[in-house]
C-alpha cells in the first residue's frame, strides 16, 4: 500500500491519549531490526530462491521463513485480498448504510474497526506468534493509517494505541516489528508505540524518505516501484536522501518465471 499525506502535527487529543500510553511503560528487551543496509527482497506475490547477496526478505505470514533475516507480513488494519473471512463480520468496518467500508485503491480489502482493540488483538495476535515459531525475525504490520481512508469512521488515536499492543505482541513473541508506510505518524509510531524500524513504499517516489530516516535513522527499508518513478533508478540511488536499503521491484511482486518481473537494489 503506498503511503499517502505529509507529516501533520499531533492534536491535542493524539497528544492526551498518547501520554497515557507512554504511561505503561518501555517494553523489555527488544528484538534486533535488520542488518542495517543489508540488501532485501519484497517477495509479497510469492516466495523464491534468494539472490546472492540477499540477507534480508519479507514474505507473508503464510509464507516460510529463509534462512536470512526474515520479516513476516501481516495485514493487521485491512482484510487481505481473499482473506475476508479469517475476520469476524462484526470485525469490518461498517458506514451508515451498513456496508462493509472498501479501502478506494484495493477493491478487495474490507477495512478492520481498529476502535475494539481487543477484538482485533484477538484476530492477529495468533498470526503473530505464528510467525514466531515459524522462525520469522520481525514482523510488519500493514494498514496502520487506514484511518485516513474511512472518511471520519476511525481514528488517529485508536490506530496508534491499537499498533502499540501489536507491537507488543511481537516484541513477548521474540519479533522486531516494522512501520508499514504512514511517513506522517512514524515520529508518534516510533515513539509511543515502539516500532523498532520501518518499512516504506515510494519514500523517494512520495519526496518523503527524510519522514523515516529522520527518526529511523538507518533503519528503514525502502521499495520503488518500477512504474512509480520518474527519474531512472540507478538516480535515485544518488540520492542523498534516500534510505541506505533501498531496492527497485514490480508493482505486483510477482516471482522471477513472470516476464513482469523486476528486481534492482541500489549499490
Amino acid at each position: 500500500m503506498a503511503p499517502r499525506g505529509i507529516r501533520v502535527a499531533l492534536t491535542g487529543a493524539v497528544a492526551a491519549v498518547l501520554a497515557v500510553v507512554l504511561l505503561t511503560g518501555c517494553t523489555p528487551s527488544t528484538p534486533a531490526p535488520p542488518p542495517v543496509g543489508a540488501a532485501f527482497d519484497y517477495q509479497l506475490g510469492g516466495a523464491y530462491d534468494l539472490d546472492s547477496g540477499v540477507d534480508v526478505v519479507v514474505r507473508d505470514r503464510t509464507a516460510p521463513p529463509v534462512a536470512a533475516y526474515s520479516i513476516c507480513y501481516i495485514n493487521a488494519f485491512q482484510t487481505q485480498p481473499g482473506e475476508r473471512g479469517d475476520w469476524p463480520d462484526e470485525l469490518l468496518l461498517r458506514d451508515a448504510s451498513r456496508e462493509v467500508v472498501i479501502d478506494p485503491d484495493w477493491p478487495d480489502e474490507a477495512l478492520v474497526d481498529t476502535s475494539d482493540a481487543e477484538a482485533v488483538l484477538a484476530v492477529v495476535s495468533p498470526w503473530i506468534r505464528g510467525c514466531a515459531d515459524d522462525g520469522f525475525d520481525a514482523v510488519e504490520f500493514d494498514n496502520l493509517d487506514s484511518y485516513a481512508r474511512s472518511g471520519g469512521l476511525l481514528t488517529r488515536v485508536d490506530a496508534i494505541v491499537l499498533a502499540r499492543r501489536l507491537v507488543d505482541v511481537a516484541h513477548a513473541a521474540g519479533l522486531a516489528a516494522a512501520q508499514k508506510n504512514a511517513a506522517e505518524d512514524a515520529a508518534v509510531l516510533h515513539s509511543s508505540s515502539h516500532f523498532d524500524f520501518a518499512i516504506a513504499e515510494q519514500c523517494a517516489a512520495f519526496r518523503e524518505c527524510e519522514a523515516y530516516t529522520d527518526v529511523y535513522g538507518d533503519d528503514v527499508l525502502d521499495v520503488e516501484y518500477a512504474d512509480g518513478l520518474d527519474v531512472p533508478f540507478r538516480v535515485v540511488c544518488t540520492f542523498r536522501e534516500r534510505p541506505r536499503a533501498m531496492i527497485l521491484r514490480d508493482r505486483q511482486l510477482v516471482t522471477p518465471d513472470d516476464p513482469a518481473y523486476v528486481y534492482e537494489r541500489c549499490r
